[in-house]
């Protein structure tokens, strides 16, 4: 399976995604989060599904970009152009897909920002090839296991905390995912694009470098469970006096 959560604050976006890939008794490492360059600016990619799907609408959109007089200049034209080549592959591949019990079920999510976006863009490319755009009620998107990260993200993500906190948030979306479900985990890629300089960062992390993190959010809330007030509980817990 997948875990890929993509995050939008003022100050900018975040990517994050395992790389994890199970396969009966294999476990393989494979990156599920690609990097283009545009004209200096930066863009990226992850996408949850078939790979056969993913590399094939990948193919056909590089060999767009590559061919195209015109240069992109906004997120939401690389949106379109993947949604039109999903579409164009979902009717090449879908029927032999079906015939072999496979589900046509690709999920994608583009975010970056080009030289006429004024501020980063985030979108969500659904299996039929149309999308939508976070927002400022919607921050974030998760494609894959997304059930164990969507609590925590809830609870705490608004478009207005610190480009850090949310990359705190990401981390701990993965990292509930990862102590609920047997596939998805390290290493992980995690990308930042800062909004005011365009920069873009990008770093793999194994569990090794992160497993303090996983050991201090666990003592946390352990203590916070220790610490939790109970008495509205008292009547029914004293009940055997």
């Amino acid at each position: 399976m997948t875990f890929c959560i993509g995050i939008k604050v003022r100050e900018g976006l975040i990517a994050l995604a395992d790389t994890k890939i199970v396969k009966g008794d294999e476990r393989l490492t494979r990156a599920k989060l690609s990097t283009t360059s545009l004209n200096g600016n930066h863009w990226w990619l992850m996408t949850s599904g078939l790979r056969s799907v993913r590399d094939k609408t990948v193919t056909y959109l590089d060999q767009q970009l590559e061919s195209q007089n015109q240069s992109v200049e906004r997120v939401f034209e690389l949106a379109n152009a993947f949604g039109t080549h999903l579409r164009n592959v979902r009717q090449e591949d879908g029927p032999a897909l079906a015939a072999s019990n496979f589900t046509f079920n690709l999920h994608g999510i583009i975010g970056g920002q080009l030289s006429s976006d004024f501020e980063p863009r985030m979108y969500y490319i659904y299996p039929e090839g149309n999308w939508i755009e976070s927002s400022d009620d919607s921050p974030y998107f998760v494609i894959g296991r997304t059930h164990y990260a969507k609590p925590i993200l809830d609870r705490l993500l608004t478009s207005e905390v610190s480009l850090a906190k949310a990359t705190a948030l990401a981390f701990l979306a993965f990292d509930a995912t990862r102590a609920s479900v047997t596939d998805v985990g390290y290493p992980i890629d995690l990308i930042v694009i800062h909004a005011n300089t365009r920069v873009m960062s990008k770093r793999r992390f194994e569990a090794a470098e992160l497993g303090e993190l996983s050991n201090w959010w666990h003592q946390t809330l352990s203590t916070a469970l220790d610490n939790f007030p109970t008495q509205h509980f008292n009547s029914l817990l004293n009940s055997y006096e």
